[in-house]
């Protein structure tokens, strides 16, 4: 089994199922010792952001900001994607304490030539 995995997400809240659903991938591998990174794309950097990851995304879906605590909480990583935060006029000094900007190269360094399993969503 690989040791890590890596979660792309470049969904937002436009599709806040998807994004549930991440989180709960994610934070399962986190429970099972995994190292866990999530690449955020588009829409996805602002769930980087404090009080940005509120929403239930479907009857009986627990609540995202409970799911992105306990990512964090794990030792999940937020990798954003400078170009798209950027783009977005967003703040760097906003992002939350486990988040990094990080585009294509810093994402492939993170992964090395550990086994790394990737979905994305």
């Amino acid at each position: 089994m690989a040791t890590k995995m890596l979660v792309n997400l470049a969904t937002g809240l436009e599709d806040s199922e998807r994004v549930t659903v991440a989180f709960l991938v994610g934070g399962a591998a986190l429970q099972k010792g995994r190292k866990v990174a999530m690449f955020l794309t588009k829409e996805a950097v602002r769930l980087a952001l404090p009080g940005h990851a509120e929403a239930v995304a479907c009857d009986g879906c627990p609540p995202l900001a409970r799911l992105c605590e306990q990512f964090a909480e794990g030792g999940g990583e937020l990798l954003v994607c400078p170009i798209c935060f950027n783009s977005r006029r967003l703040d760097q000094a906003d992002l939350l304490a486990h988040a990094t900007l990080a585009g294509a190269t810093p994402m492939l360094e993170w992964m090395g030539d550990d086994d790394t399993d990737v979905f994305s969503y």
